[in-house]
């Protein structure tokens, strides 16, 4: 991976349902990536208070 991208993907699961989650590298916002067949979608991953998943920031 090139040290300039700035989504790093830190968890996947699946083969043709798969669910991955990708770490925004700039503000450490988690994000949920899933994908059925053709279809796919993305939004940030939240917590149980709706609140954005948030990860350390390592430079």
């Amino acid at each position: 991976m090139a040290k300039n991208e700035r989504f790093e993907k830190v968890y996947s699961q699946g083969g043709l349902n798969v669910t991955e989650i990708w770490v925004d590298k700039e503000t450490g916002v988690n994000y949920v990536y899933h994908m059925s067949g053709n279809t796919g979608g993305m939004t940030a991953l939240l917590d149980r208070e709706g609140k954005p998943v948030i990860s350390p920031i390592l430079n």
